[in-house]
């Protein structure tokens, strides 16, 4: 905190579809939240609800007490915050929201290290509506110290803290295991209902099915209903997927797992992006075969 202002102020760096409700709620539960995009409108869309937009990520994380990453790689958030230097405030707590990957998150903890940031490694289950509604699921992991402060900021973004260890590393591992489960649930529910559709058999007769019985979920429902509807809006675009569904296969290099779903989930996507979806929700795996 600083002594002018008693409430946490907090730099978003991202306001992309994920950041932008991250800001949001920061900013109605009485955090000062300042902000920066790559794509300078997305922040300034931003102070109709009380936030402050900045220019370049250093102005943006002068003399806040929290600075957060929601980009969208370690790249991306290495780049940021190397921009963000001159900014930087010795003992600012770093929240890293943003899925990049085992590799990359040791590259971002050790720049942390470098300058005297108090880091955690925290990823989030949840894409855009969530994200609105206050509702994401935060993987943390990082030291003892600065808990109080950033577990504040979690309770304001989400519904759920899972501490998952005090060393930076772990959550983003978890987060990798987690993504390829949706991704199985997300193709799975694509091509059961495709393959109904290529049997001559009502798709829409297959969630009929479901629902209700064991084999239901939220998720199912949702995905079905945007894939039967035609309705690819992103919420986990294509591209991500591609990207995350790689961040997978490449985690597990030497481990000697052979993730035969995780590879075709990459393929899947990669389909589904060579046919002109990359910036459709991931539901379009639909679309792979049509």
């Amino acid at each position: 905190m600083t002594k002018n202002n008693p409430a946490v102020s907090v730099a978003v760096l991202g306001t992309g579809l994920i950041g932008t409700g991250v800001a949001l709620n920061l900013s109605r539960k009485g955090f000062h939240v300042r902000t920066w995009n790559r794509t300078a409108e997305k922040a300034q869309a931003l102070t109709a609800n009380g936030a402050q937009a900045f220019d370049n990520p250093a102005d943006a994380i002068w003399d806040a007490d929290v600075i957060i990453t929601v980009l969208k790689d370690g790249p991306a958030v290495n780049e940021t915050m190397v921009a963000a230097l001159p900014g930087l405030c010795k003992g600012a707590i770093w929240l890293q929201l943003s899925t990049v990957g085992v590799e990359a998150i040791d590259t971002l903890a050790a720049f942390a290290d470098e300058n005297s940031l108090i880091f955690y490694d925290a990823p989030v289950q949840g894409t855009r509506q969530p994200a609105e509604q206050g509702n994401l699921v935060i993987l943390a992991s990082g030291p003892e110290e600065g808990r109080r402060v950033a577990q504040s900021v979690f309770d304001a973004i989400g519904q759920r803290t899972l501490w998952v260890s005090d060393r930076p590393g772990a959550s983003s591992s978890l987060k990798l295991a987690l993504n390829a489960y949706v991704f199985a649930l997300t193709h799975g529910t694509a091509e059961t209902l495709a393959i109904a559709k290529a049997l001559g058999v009502d798709p829409a007769l297959v969630v009929e099915a479901i629902t209700g019985g064991p084999l239901d979920s939220g998720y199912f429902q949702g995905k079905a209903s945007a894939m039967l509807k035609g309705d690819f809006t992103a919420s986990f675009s294509v591209t991500n997927g591609v990207k995350d569904a790689r961040l997978v296969l490449d985690a597990l290099t030497g481990t000697g797992v052979q993730a035969d779903l995780a590879a075709a989930s990459l393929a899947r996507f990669q389909r589904v992006e060579e046919a002109g979806y990359s910036d459709k929700d991931i539901a379009a795996s639909f679309l792979a075969d049509a």
